[in-house]
């Protein structure tokens, strides 16, 4: 297997044929229970996990001809299905020969260069299939540069090849920003609207609270994943259950922004002036959020400028963005033609195929038009994107739009139907049973499959990361820890019932580091939760930066002391699955979980226990000289609270906005879908009032709490890093 490292959570012990199996391919076969005590993996879910893998364990024959594959398995080919190595620490490769064969072997990186290598004499000798074979390391000569190179060998006349890429041994960008402290405002783009908006934020607004930011000193914007989501009304809500991570939502266009709007008719013109002033009411609203209503407008509207004709050099332009994507724009947009005909698992998809197929390649005829449209919005929201971000940096941020990366996507979406060669089936993600949910979380969302995702060169992980960033200043990588493993539940299971696999970490993160070095952008992991020892130093070692929340730093003895936090950090008062700081200070995290029936005790006990970890965080500020008085002001103690994490270390501190206007709902509520309306939550202030991004320039209270961070204009916003 690519990284035998043994973790944390296996078994001392492993007494069966099966439990070595299931260790032989990275599965593990205990787990920390509810309890905090190791708990065995059930020997059924092992079978189910491993057939998932592509391993047959059904039988004692199965598991003892399985473990024969295991010794035998890289013997099998010459190369590597592929190598990912960091530049300063290139180990010899592997090669698997016929005994006495010829070798030649060489490296040919992204600009054609050739580098030359030699096969030392055999270490060792096999006899696999009757054949005797010999394992060679093969050694290039030269330090390869960062990129995506090929590996080649000749053995005997017949020539083999695997993907090679050389990653960075620890980010650029973030040795840049180590010596200055910046901030930055983290916002739910949907949430956030102008004067000018459709109902919900979009990509103009994002630039304009960017320019807030700026003006204040920030030096990033992170904003929820702006993924795409289902091609037509009704969409899914949860910007973390998308169809895809690597293509953008169209509902976060602006219409009016479009060049071809200006080249359309009067009549035309007209009635998008319509659609767009049914939603003028809408944007000081401050009842939940209408997406479909705002997406079915645009939709209409962006019919009308789709059928403009374009200039030769917008068409130029365009034609130059789909080469560019290659065939991952153009199955996401087959998709999307389906998917706006055919109900999810319908019988017409079965007709259809997989991507590729004839009864693909025949409905893509069939329905070329309507694939060209979908292309077109997603280059629209390219286009958009890049001015987003450019009004950043124009602004003076250090590093710009940062954006999100969710976990993984909808069992049904985009991503599931064209990446399902490298996705795991009948599979789906979640978290073991914990403290807080005794049963476990089931994430319905498809994993990818370690292996092969391996032989695929980790191509679909790249272009999804080389796409996020195209237009960004840094990505925040949701639960980031499942880039070491993912709990695995088989499809029909109880959450509780699944097992750990672990990933090939070191490819997955030093290909990320990868990109983001490409794209001058930084990495921010979240690292929160239950990981294993080493993962947070491994992704330092490397330049990730972490993540810590206040709420959440804290001991037996009480809240950690500011010192004691990481410096290669993002940290921040709150996040986006706790309420605003005002709400949570007035404790309407519990109120809303017992109303909700997710406490497992009393509302009493709960809101006693809540109120004295309160007053602990109280107590640290008043140590500190940060809050005065037995009764002070909700807004006195929130500024109090980002002026603690401004005594950290930490080099990347964030503003919720929510915070920084007063708002005091919820966003999310984690463990709920409609029981809640998550992620439909606009953006108000602590009147109730919304605030839109306009405002947010004379906005005293927005002023106050970024001055309570005490961090120099000249810190935050500097220019860009690269």
């Amino acid at each position: 297997m690519a990284d035998t490292t043994q973790h944390a959570e296996a078994s001392p012990t492993i007494t069966s044929p099966l439990e070595q199996l299931a260790e032989a391919h990275r599965v593990g076969t205990t787990f920390k229970g509810w309890d905090g005590k190791p708990a065995r993996v059930a020997p059924e879910t092992l079978v189910t996990v491993l057939a998932a893998l592509g391993v047959d364990a059904a039988s004692d024959a199965a598991i003892a001809r399985a473990l024969e594959d295991v010794e035998a398995g890289p013997w099998s080919s010459v190369l590597p299905a592929v190598v990912v190595v960091r530049q300063r620490d290139v180990d010899p490769v592997l090669l698997h020969v016929p005994a006495g064969a010829e070798v030649e072997f060489w490296a040919v990186d992204e600009d054609g260069i050739h580098y030359t290598g030699t096969v030392a004499e055999a270490t060792e000798t096999r006899t696999v299939d009757g054949q005797d074979l010999e394992r060679r390391h093969g050694t290039l000569p030269h330090a390869l540069p960062l990129g995506w190179h090929t590996l080649h060998a000749v053995v005997d006349g017949q020539q083999s090849s695997c993907t090679f890429v050389v990653t960075p041994d620890r980010l650029s960008t973030t040795a840049a920003l180590m010596d200055h402290r910046t901030w930055g405002l983290m916002a739910q783009l949907y949430s956030v609207r102008s004067s000018a908006s459709w109902g919900i934020g979009d990509l103009a607004d994002l630039g304009g609270l960017a320019q807030a930011a700026a003006a204040q000193g920030g030096g990033f914007v992170l904003v929820n994943p702006l993924h795409a989501a289902e091609p037509v009304p009704p969409v899914e809500p949860s910007p973390y259950l998308p169809t895809t991570r690597r293509y953008f939502h169209p509902l976060y266009l602006r219409i009016e922004d479009i060049p071809e709007y200006a080249r359309l008719d009067d009549a035309a013109r007209a009635r998008i002036g319509d659609l767009a002033a049914r939603f003028t009411g809408a944007n000081t609203a401050t009842d939940l959020l209408d997406r479909d209503s705002s997406y079915a407008a645009k939709l209409e509207a962006l019919e009308l400028v789709f059928a403009v004709e374009r200039p030769a050099q917008r068409q130029h332009d365009f034609d130059a963005y789909r080469a560019h994507q290659g065939q991952g724009l153009a199955d996401f947009a087959l998709w999307s033609a389906l998917a706006e005909t055919l109900a999810p698992g319908a019988p017409e998809w079965h007709d259809v195929g997989r991507p590729g197929s004839p009864g693909a390649r025949e409905f893509a005829e069939r329905h070329a038009a309507r694939i060209e449209f979908h292309e077109w919005l997603q280059w629209l929201v390219d286009e958009q994107l890049q001015e987003a971000q450019l009004e950043a940096t124009g602004a003076g941020m250090s590093i710009g739009v940062v954006h999100d990366l969710a976990v993984g996507v909808h069992p049904s979406g985009a991503d599931a139907w064209a990446l399902q060669d490298v996705l795991a089936a009948g599979i789906s993600v979640g978290a073991p049973p914990d403290m807080f949910n005794q049963h476990g979380q089931d994430w319905s969302q498809p994993p990818w499959h370690p292996e092969r995702l391996a032989e695929s060169g980790y191509a679909a992980f790249r272009d999804m990361l080389r796409n996020i960033l195209r237009h960004a200043g840094g990505i925040r990588v949701d639960h980031i820890l499942g880039l070491f493993r993912l709990w695995w539940i088989p499809q029909g299971a109880q959450p509780g019932g699944g097992a750990y696999v672990y990933y090939d970490h070191k490819a997955l993160i030093g290909i990320l580091a990868l990109e983001a070095e490409r794209a001058g952008a930084i990495v921010v992991g979240e690292d929160l939760g239950v990981f294993e020892p080493g993962v947070q130093e491994y992704l330092a070692e490397r330049g990730i930066f972490g993540t810590s929340i206040l709420w959440f730093e804290q001991d037996e003895d009480g809240p950690l002391p500011p010192e004691a936090y990481r410096k290669g950090c993002l940290t921040t008062v709150t996040v986006h699955d706790l309420p605003p700081s005002a709400g949570y200070l007035a404790g309407e995290h519990v109120l809303l979980r017992e109303k909700l029936g997710l406490l497992s005790r009393p509302v009493e006990e709960e809101q006693a226990e809540d109120r004295a970890t309160q007053e602990k965080f109280l107590e640290l500020l008043r140590q500190r000289g940060l809050l005065e008085g037995e009764a002070p002001g909700v807004q006195e103690t929130v500024e109090a609270l980002h002026a603690l994490i401004a005594q950290t270390p930490s080099v990347l501190l964030g503003v919720a906005l929510a915070d920084a206007v007063g708002e005091r709902r919820t966003q999310n509520q984690p463990g709920t879908n409609d029981e809640y309306p998550n992620w439909r939550i606009p953006l108000a202030d602590a009147e109730g009032k919304a605030v839109l991004v306009e405002d947010l320039a004379g906005n005293q209270r927005f002023a106050s709490l970024i001055a309570a961070l005490g961090v120099p204009a000249t810190e935050g916003a500097t220019g860009p890093i690269a």
